[in-house]
């Protein structure tokens, strides 16, 4: 019933910037957190940043001060701006949401499908 539809992803050169977006739609009470999670060929899946209702925000070391992770509550979008990309971004992205459907059911984590990201010269 909940569904998280990204959009964004794509090739650029190394310096170059992304904006990722992440949209949940569905049956939702609230959204706890969202998140962003990345996974590289031959690494484990990483998360990249994550951000709370409140706007609270958390990021790997690997991208701060180059990332930025926001969220619109209305519309239940977060989103994920990379800058100053550099080879090792790329990866898989994936968007993660933890949500409550219901007012008295437990939350639960769901996962938008994966995008590339691919930073080449």
């Amino acid at each position: 019933q909940v569904q998280l539809v990204k959009s964004g992803g794509g090739l650029v050169q190394p310096g170059g910037s992304l904006r990722l977006s992440c949209a949940a739609s569905g049956t939702i009470f609230s959204i706890l957190a969202m998140r962003w999670y990345r996974q590289a060929p031959g690494k484990q899946r990483e998360l990249v940043a994550a951000i709370t209702s409140g706007g609270s925000t958390n990021y790997a070391d690997s991208v701060k001060g180059r990332f930025t992770i926001s969220r619109d509550n209305a519309k239940n979008t977060v989103h994920l701006q990379m800058d100053s990309l550099k080879a090792e971004d790329t990866a898989v992205y994936y968007c993660n949401a933890i949500v409550r459907t219901t007012l008295v059911a437990g939350s639960r984590d769901y996962w938008g499908q994966g995008t590339q990201v691919t930073i080449s010269s």
